[in-house]
């Protein structure tokens, strides 16, 4: 559910005071927990280092992303790869045909 227009967008105060006190283009990062602001026109070009629950993830808003909460760029769940036989079958395959590769390259005869 989206916020009620008479709110308006929400951002963090400490954010806002983070975001006006530097410039744009700056080298400064800055580092919050609130996956839950709204990316404003003015955090373009900035660097944030956003919490994911282990980690801060880094991200750099574009005028593409004014609107969109700072979560969403920093995902919370590291998909690793759907398991299984025929998934595991891929892998040992690919690993074969690397294994082949490599030693094809140091057998061949030096002109």
């Amino acid at each position: 559910m989206s916020r009620s227009l008479k709110k308006g967008p929400f951002i963090d105060p400490k954010l806002l005071e983070k975001v006006q006190k530097n410039k744009p283009g700056s080298k400064v990062q800055i580092k919050t927990w609130s996956r839950d602001s709204t990316i404003f026109p003015e955090m373009v070009g900035m660097t944030f280092l956003v919490h994911q629950g282990k980690n801060f993830i880094t991200v750099i808003p574009s005028e593409n992303m004014v609107g969109h909460k700072l979560g969403e760029f920093a995902p919370t769940r590291k998909f690793t790869r759907h398991g299984g036989k025929m998934a595991k079958d891929e892998a040992l395959a690919a690993a074969d045909a690397e294994r082949r590769a490599t030693t094809a390259a140091k057998e061949e005869p030096k002109k």
